[in-house]
Parts: structure tokens; sequence; C-alpha cells
């Protein structure tokens, strides 16, 4: 099986090429030729290991399925603190998927645990000896899960790159404290499309020096990308088990969405076979997408604002990119992707719309509505979200279909937020988060991730700022 460009079919490479590329040469995003089932019968007695392998290699045939158990045993068995990558919990008329108990206690850690694997292995399938530069645009929780990934990691070094001012502060604290000599933190003057632009613009136009080669650990990159279908897969086999839903059926998810990569795999998930009901995008008070999934236009000609979700503040949600290309076709996304870099708008027609919504429903929720999810989760359900599960939750609730079961995708944990969450339930908070972390545990009695009280004990290490135009230095100036 061949990857091609989401913007031209001739582009062609192997799975293993487009794991290392992580975006293709003319700026497209790299798509299966293909969606071979995984679906079975047997679903709900295969286990966690067993599924995640099937599903990988699906997508990456060149890959053994040795090679890939040894992966996801490494990737998994002994990081993750319940011993399960996405535990499933039932929360008043709903079910959520809880993502955040790897090791930075966001929903990355599950794709961010394994691509260092998958991207070594990779390289050496190419015969590629040069060191791998991994470059990572982030809104908050990309970076942290990426420099814990390739933190270490031989032949890699990682350059990540965050808005100044636009992540929480724990978000904030756990990239600047990174360890490992292989790793570099950048704050970039600006947003995050303004970094996600600026490492975009590197991968595709910068020479890099002899004996380095340009990969990225978001996701774009489809090794990043195809970790996420798992616990699609695992939400349903679980509902399976309780019997809370019969083989066939379909099931909803509500998933917080701002980059498009998540809720894209649940897209994949369902072209793979999983019955997968309605994909509910939710977005935050930067709700481009819940606008283009209602009226067909993307308009990133709008005011910016900074939310109590920062990681999903975002007005270029790359992913969507892919499912342009899979609903309309190569030709015309890569004429809309011309439109938006040119006039900042594309609109796709009634058309492309409407087979869109055959598969998504979206909603976006204000500031304070979303402060109102986290209080009225801990009041009613007993249960404790971050604002990013908040959205979600609130969205998933008001598009909840009668008779068929919800999944809401929590993608980190409430302690990453923890002065946003305090003042959701009424309580006084510091400006600084190490002290919110500790205050809000005993205002709720709900212990914190080991991850992060291990995370708040490390020093600052990267004390960087650079503006947008500065960011290729900054890669290239890195080791020296």
């Amino acid at each position: 099986m061949k990857y091609y460009s989401s913007r031209k079919k001739s582009i062609r490479v192997s799975p293993a090429e487009a794991i290392v590329a992580g975006l293709a040469p003319d700026g497209g995003l790299f798509l299966p030729q293909r969606h071979s089932s995984v679906m079975t019968a047997q679903l709900d007695k295969i286990d966690d290991e067993t599924l995640a392998v099937r599903i990988l290699q699906a997508l990456f045939p060149d890959f053994t399925e040795k090679e890939l158990l040894h992966y996801v045993q490494a990737a998994y068995r002994t990081s993750f603190d319940k011993g399960d990558i996405a535990p499933l919990t039932r929360t008043g008329q709903t079910f959520t998927a809880e993502l955040w108990h790897g090791p930075t206690a966001a929903f990355k850690d599950v794709a961010l645990s394994l691509l260092p694997y998958l991207l070594t292995a990779a390289a050496k399938k190419c015969g590629i000896t040069d060191e791998i530069r991994i470059l990572t645009a982030t809104s908050g929780d990309t970076g942290s899960a990426a420099l814990s990934g390739f933190g270490g990691v031989p032949g890699t070094t990682i350059a990540v790159f965050y808005p100044a001012g636009g992540v929480s502060p724990m978000q904030e604290h756990q990239m600047v404290s990174a360890p490992g000599t292989n790793t570099a933190v950048c704050a970039v003057r600006g947003n995050f499309d303004d970094a996600q632009t600026g490492v975009k613009k590197i991968l595709a136009s910068t020479v890099p020096p002899a004996g380095v080669r340009f990969s990225s650990a978001n996701s774009i990159n489809i090794g990043r990308l195809a970790p996420q279908i798992i616990y699609y897969f695992k939400s349903y086999r679980e509902l399976l088990r309780t019997g809370a839903v019969e083989l066939g059926a379909p099931v909803d998810f509500a998933v917080p969405t701002g980059n498009f990569g998540d809720i894209f795999a649940g897209f994949l998930a369902k072209k793979m076979g999983l019955p997968v009901g309605r994909l509910i995008c939710a977005s935050n008070q930067n709700h481009i997408l819940t606008d283009f999934l209602t009226a067909g236009v993307y308009d990133r000609r709008r005011e910016f604002l900074l939310s109590c979700s920062p990681s999903m503040d975002i007005l270029v949600s790359s992913n969507l990119e892919r499912l342009l290309s899979l609903t309309a076709g190569t030709r015309r996304t890569a004429s809309w992707m011309q439109q938006l870099s040119r006039e900042g708008r594309f609109d796709v027609g009634p058309d492309v719309l409407a087979a869109l919504r055959e598969h998504f429903d979206a909603g976006w929720c204000s500031e304070e509505e979303t402060l109102a999810e986290i209080r009225r989760s801990w009041q009613e359900d007993g249960y404790l979200i971050d604002p990013h599960t908040a959205v979600a939750s609130a969205v998933g609730r008001r598009l909840r279909r009668e008779g068929i079961p919800l999944v809401v995708l929590s993608t980190a944990s409430p302690f990453k937020f923890s002065g946003a969450v305090l003042r959701a339930l009424g309580a006084p908070a510091e400006a600084d988060d190490r002290l919110n972390l500790k205050r809000l545990a005993d205002f709720t009695g709900v212990t914190p991730p080991a991850a992060l009280l291990r995370a708040l004990a490390r020093p600052v290490r990267h004390k960087n700022l650079c503006s947008p135009d500065g960011m290729e230095a900054f890669v290239l100036g890195m080791g020296k």
C-alpha cells in the first residue's frame, strides 16, 4: 500500500517514507490509498495489544506484527498510570473515555509514546542514518507529550514551539522543564497558528543541516495520527463488553476539536469498519470549525480569542485538509488550500457540505458555558473534568441522540487547568498553577496525576523566545 498527498495523488510513498517525511513535498498531508477493515465478530474478545497491532498493521503493512507488538508493548505497558491507555467511565447519561493517564496527563501521550518507535524504525526501513530532527508546534499538550516521547531517543532531536502566553501555566512548565539533551523548547511571539505555519514552512522549504532530516510530531504526521484510532475501537469494544451496545449498532463520539486530528482519527476508524454514528465536532469560542460544518465556508479572517481551553485556540485546522481530500478529491482540496493561504477563506459548496454532514455534527461553547459544564459535571455526576472535556461534554449532551450511546473523549486531566477548574467550582484560584493543583486536590478530594507532580518538581531549563520569522534560525542553530 502507498500513501499519497492530499493535494496531488501522483505523489506516492511507502508508509515508512510517509512517517519519516511527516509532510508531503507539495505541502499536503499523507493519506493511505485504501482503508482495510479491522472489524470482527470477535471484537469484544480481542485484548488491547492485539487490537492496537491490527489497526496499525492495516495502515502500515510494511511493519510486521512482531515489530508492531514490540513497539506497542514498549510504549504502553508501563507508562500509563492505570495500565490502560483509555479507560471508559459511565458519567450520567454518557460515557467518558479518559485519554489522560499517560506520562504528561493528556491524550497526546497515546500517540506520542508510540511515535518514536514507529519513526526510528521507519527511518531504518528507508535506509536513513541521518539524525531525525522533530519539529513540533503546540497549542498546549502536543509539546510536552512529544518531549516526553522523544526525550533521550538516540538518533533524534526535537524542537517544540508554543505560543507565548497562549498555553496554561501547567502546560508551559511541563515544556520548559523538559529533560533530555536532545530537546529544545521555544516560545513564539504570536498564536498557535503562527507557530504551526512556521513549522510547515520549515518542513516544506528549509534545507536541513548536513546529516539531518526534518520530520514532525504534530498530527500532520500520519504516524502521529494513526495510534489515535486505537481508542475509538477500544471504547466501542468496552461498550460491547458491558452490554451497552450490540455489535454493529452505532455509537456517537463527542470530540473537543482544534486542529481536527483527533476527530479525523474517528473518521478513519469509521472507514476501517467501526460502527461510528455521528462525530460531534465540539469547539470553544474560536468556533471556526462549527461555522464551517454549518455553512461550508472556512474563514480564518476573524479575531483570535484566548480561552480557558487553550489547546483548542486554533483558526487553521490542519487535518481538515485530509477530510476534504477524501471527500472531494485532491484537485479541489489543493485549490481550497491555495485560496486559504491567499485569501484567508474558501467555500466548499453545498454538495461537499452535504457529504460532510453525513458524518459530522458540530456545536460550540462560550467561556461561561464551558465553566458551567465543569460545575454541572462535578455537582451532578461527581466527576471532575477539564475545560476541553467540558466543551465536548456540553456540546455532546446538547446533540445527543436518544437510544444511541455517546462517548465523550476526555483529552486532559483537570489538574492541567487547575485555575480554570477552581473558578468553575466557585473556589479561589492563584496565578501560580502549582498552588492551584494542591488547592484543587484539597477542595475536591481527587488525587492529581503523579506525572504532573513530578513535572512541577523539575526546574526550568528552556527560556527561549523568538518571533515567527526566527523559528527557522532556531531550528538550524540547534546543537551548535
